[in-house]
């Protein structure tokens, strides 16, 4: 009796924890939409698990698999002889012939990310389940399911292990013999299935093209050549400790068995931007074979153990702590909903921070591919927006928490990404532009490409004939460079893209009627200007995102080739165009002009607000250094107001941050974790963003920037800094009054820990791997700290 009232104490106090814990998302039932899968990732292969109890369904991506092959850069090798025709218009004031000139510096759209295919597991129940539960464990990047059948208890355990390149799956029975399953593999793509020696295998290959889904019903939306495209395989087997292994044709599966594992190994035959996946690709079928022998040998055991460390490597270093909740024991659904009605839920907002940490070590560790759209994970033939790189903001936004939230390391396939396209760009920037250096446009994929989009002149100039992407993805690498201090990749592999990246804005912008310098043609993402005239426009001349993100590659191009102490005559030639630029504009609203005048936007609230790139992620527009453009940022945002889609509320949080002002930061929170109905792939600018029941950010539908760019707003709401000073909880609201957070990183190569009660800092530590000299600052006061290589130091207030 008192083993059994121990065993209920000790259950009860487990599952108080177990809800309590800011690293789990919990259910009660199975997943019945893609918006409520768990989903598990190793940087390459991703899950999504429905933890269906009779039929479970898992989809199975891997971020190197993509239509498409290497892109031929010189596509429009004659489109910069459009140029004077533009600028002439633009000068003139035609903005409408502007518009329609400016179609002819486009190219063609990027490929799609691809689904890889479905993994199912048939589980033989005579019964109905009870006492379902399905978690995903962030602290250890485990998922579970468990549920009893006429009183048995049925367990399954999945991870994707980044050492070992193989998924396993651990399927346990509580009566002796009482499990028994069949695995099946399908797909959206061209394939087959086979079986041999108790192993299946699933061979296929991507499509050669397949169009944006927003094109609609087009023609040959897919395109399919067996000669061509990425080649993949997944290949699965069933290792059993009772019962019988059986093979069929097309399925493998066990029978009567008390415990079994499942593993899975996926690979394809891309490798590199540059090298034709279909004859010169790796030799997929050899790896996942490989990878899959390897991982039988190892069994689940020695697995999880290498995989737990592998990625706790990462995610532990960062531990944040928002003080004690009242919240009740809920499955995450329910606590999403809950929050909507305004309960407080402290430690579901913890968990939202580590989510987005987690999502970020999942999916981004493939050198040269980042994390896409969607992260790792997309079961669609044409996926919203082609879960591509979007990089007007989106794929940027995807790593706004790699270098503050302690994973520089998970930061480095955009890093590398970069360097890809800028060998793509320098072909865009000649051939569209006419200009050196390169450049890159709205969108991007596994190929690099880097032309402007719009499939020669269908876009619209609003979105397709944006120019700034290399601009602003070259901002990436000195964000790197100063929280790693890395000079030798500075010198070797940043510095290189960034002065090229400015070549092309030196050579791209020319002088307005008062000599200043401006960008000719311009625009500004995806948004509409209405001139004095009425003309409802994209294409003009001076735009303020344009110049704002050159500002700011120009002073970082500048910080960079000093710290080199190499290229003086072109750091010379860049500040003589920086006291150029035409400079910010304060309207008649008191709003900072997205416009060279002072036109309104078509839509006033419009989700974009690229013209605030100065004050985030950029650096030169602050409260301390700029007052009074802070406050006309301010402005801005106060007339777009907060109700916008999920990666934009993302942005606008930090923005919120950025101006010290931390309750209204954590207002656009809470929206952020509005509670959205899984709906798969209905698109809704109107409706708003919000959160899937699985935490995944709701554009709608489904993009990760939001989850990336609002797990960056916590940090940037407790720690900013610059390369000279830290600022120490700059936005702090008042709902977080009491809280602690260890690990967090600042540039000049620190880390923080801090615990603050009442509002107040009551300890602070501060160390540096590489040493050095910085100035923090705390509610006005200031202390300038050095510190040696690897030296923690308690800072008192």
């Amino acid at each position: 009796m008192k083993n059994q009232l121990f065993l209920l104490l000790l259950f009860l106090a487990i599952g108080i924890c177990w809800a309590q814990t800011p690293t789990k998302l919990q259910f009660n039932k199975p997943a019945e939409f893609f918006e409520e899968t768990l989903v598990l990732g190793n940087g390459k292969i991703g899950a999504s698990i429905f933890g269906g109890v009779n039929s479970d369904k898992l989809f199975l991506n891997d971020i190197t698999l993509w239509a498409g092959e290497p892109v031929d850069a010189n596509i429009n090798p004659e489109a910069y002889k459009n140029l004077p025709a533009i600028r002439e218009a633009l000068k003139s004031e035609n903005y409408k012939l502007a518009d329609s000139l400016n179609k002819k510096l486009q190219g063609k759209f990027s490929e799609s990310y691809a689904p890889l295919g479905t993994l199912f597991i048939h589980v033989q129940h005579k019964g109905a389940a009870k006492k379902y539960s399905r978690e995903l464990d962030l602290s250890q990047a485990t998922s579970k399911i468990s549920y009893e059948v006429d009183g048995v208890l049925f367990t399954r355990e999945y991870f994707i292990s980044h050492p070992d390149q193989v998924m396993a799956i651990e399927l346990t029975s509580g009566k002796k013999g009482a499990l028994t399953f069949e695995l099946e593999l399908n797909s959206l793509l061209k394939f087959e299935t086979t079986t041999d020696l108790y192993r299946l295998h699933m061979n296929g290959y991507a499509p050669l093209h397949a169009d944006p889904s927003y094109l609609g019903d087009t023609p040959n939306a897919i395109v399919f050549d067996a000669s061509k495209g990425t080649r993949f395989t997944a290949s699965a087997a069933i290792k059993n400790y009772d019962g019988e292994v059986y093979e069929t044709a097309h399925a493998i599966g066990v029978k009567d068995a008390t415990e079994a594992t499942v593993y899975v190994s996926i690979a394809t035959s891309f490798n590199g931007f540059d090298k034709n996946p279909a004859t010169e690709g790796l030799d997929n079928k050899e790896i996942a074979f490989r990878k899959l022998t390897s991982g039988v040998q190892k069994g689940f055991d020695e697995l999880k153990k290498a995989h737990v460390a592998d990625y706790q490597a990462y995610f532990n270093r960062v531990n944040l702590s928002l003080g004690e909740t009242t919240a009740p024991q809920l499955p995450t659904d329910e606590r999403l909903k809950r929050y909507a009605m305004g309960k407080e839920d402290k430690n579901l907002e913890v968990l939202y921070f580590n989510y987005g940490r987690y999502l970020l070590i999942s999916s981004s560790r493939t050198p040269d591919v980042p994390a896409n759209l969607q992260g790792l994970w997309n079961p669609h033939m044409r996926p919203p927006w082609s879960s591509n790189y979007t990089i007007n903001i989106n794929a940027e936004e995807n790593y706004w928490l790699a270098e503050n939230t302690n994973l520089s390391e998970i930061h480095a396939p955009l890093l590398t990404f970069i360097k890809n396209v800028a060998q793509t760009g320098q072909v865009t920037a000649k051939t569209f532009y006419g200009t050196r250096g390169w450049a890159a446009g709205h969108n991007s994929d596994i190929w690099a490409m880097s032309n402007p989009v719009g499939n020669f002149g269908k876009g619209d100039p609003s979105w397709a004939n944006w120019n700034m992407g290399g601009v602003w993805l070259s901002t990436h690498l000195w964000e790197h460079y100063t929280f790693s201090l890395d000079i030798d990749w500075l010198k070797k592999e940043a510095y290189p893209a960034m002065k090229g990246a400015a070549q092309f804005c030196l050579d791209w912008l020319v002088e307005d009627k008062n000599g200043n310098l401006i960008t000719s043609p311009s625009t500004s993402p995806e948004n509409l200007y209405v001139s004095r005239q009425g003309y409802v426009g994209a294409t003009m001349y001076g735009g303020t995102a344009d110049l704002a993100m050159i500002r700011e590659l120009f002073l970082q191009t500048m910080a960079a080739s000093k710290v080199l102490n190499t290229d003086s005559e072109f750091r010379s030639e860049i500040e003589k165009a920086l006291a150029k630029l035409y400079p910010y504009q304060i309207g008649k609203k008191g709003n900072l002009q997205e416009w060279y005048f002072d036109w309104e936007d078509m839509d006033p609230k419009h989700r974009h607000q690229s013209h605030l790139f100065g004050l985030y992620p950029g650096h030169h527009v602050t409260p301390s250094s700029t007052p009074d453009l802070a406050k006309a940022s301010r402005k801005t945002l106060e007339i777009k107001g907060d109700e916008t889609t999920g990666w934009s509320k993302g942005w606008r949080i930090n923005l919120w941050a950025r101006l010290w002002d931390g309750n209204h930061a954590y207002k656009m929170i809470r929206e952020l974790l509005k509670y959205v109905p899984p709906d798969e792939m209905k698109t809704d600018y109107q409706r708003g963003g919000g959160t899937y029941p699985n935490l995944f950010d709701a554009h709608p539908p489904f993009q990760i920037d939001g989850n990336f760019g609002g797990a960056a707003a916590f940090a940037e709401m407790l720690v900013q800094s610059s390369e000279n000073e830290i600022r120490l909880l700059p936005a702090l609201p008042d709902a977080w009054p009491t809280g602690e957070v260890k690990g967090i990183c600042a540039r000049g190569g620190f880390e923080i820990t801090m615990k603050w009660v009442n509002k107040s800092i009551v300890k602070t530590t501060l160390s540096s791997k590489n040493g050095g000299t910085t100035t923090l600052i705390y509610r006005g006061v200031t202390k300038q700290i050095t510190l040696r290589p690897n030296e923690i130091k308690a800072i008192e207030w």
